[in-house]
C-alpha cells in the first residue's frame, strides 16, 4: 500500500535556509541521509519540499465566481513544507518509516494512506 507522509513544521521558526554553502549542507544531511534509507530500503515513490507558503496561490469559488487568493488556505501554526510517497506493507512499517523522518525533530508528520483507484475500462 502507498503512503504520503506529509511534513509540518512552523514556518517562520525554521527561519531562512543557511546562505552559507557548508551550513546548508549541514542542515540537509540528516535530510540526505533520510531520503537514501527509504531509497536503499526499497520503499521510495517519490517525494519533494514545497517552495514556502508566501509563494502559494489558493482558488475558491465565491457565488460561482473564482477567487485565488495569495497564501495557504489556512493559517495555522505548522505549514506543509514537503511530502514523501512511499509504499510499505502495512500502516506499521509506514509509521516507522516516518517516525525516523528528520521532520520530527521541530514538527510533525502526517501519514495517510493513498485511495487505491482504478483507470477507467
Amino acid at each position: 500500500m502507498q503512503y504520503m507522509f506529509l511534513l509540518y513544521d512552523n514556518e517562520a521558526a525554521a527561519g531562512d535556509a543557511p546562505q552559507d554553502e557548508a551550513a546548508f549542507e549541514a542542515m540537509m544531511a540528516p535530510w540526505v541521509a533520510y531520503t537514501h534509507a527509504l531509497v536503499e530500503a526499497g520503499v521510495m515513490r517519490g517525494g519533494e519540499a514545497l517552495m514556502p507558503t508566501s509563494t502559494a496561490t489558493t482558488l475558491t469559488r465565491a457565488g460561482g465566481a473564482l477567487v485565488t487568493t495569495d497564501g495557504p488556505f489556512a493559517e495555522t501554526a505548522e505549514q506543509l513544507g514537503g511530502f514523501y510517497l512511499v509504499e510499505c506493507a502495512s500502516l506499521e512499517e509506514a509509521l516507522k518509516w516516518a517516525a525516523l523522518c528528520p521532520a520530527m525533530e521541530t514538527g510533525r508528520v502526517e501519514v495517510r494512506p493513498i485511495m487505491p483507484t482504478d483507470p477507467p475500462g
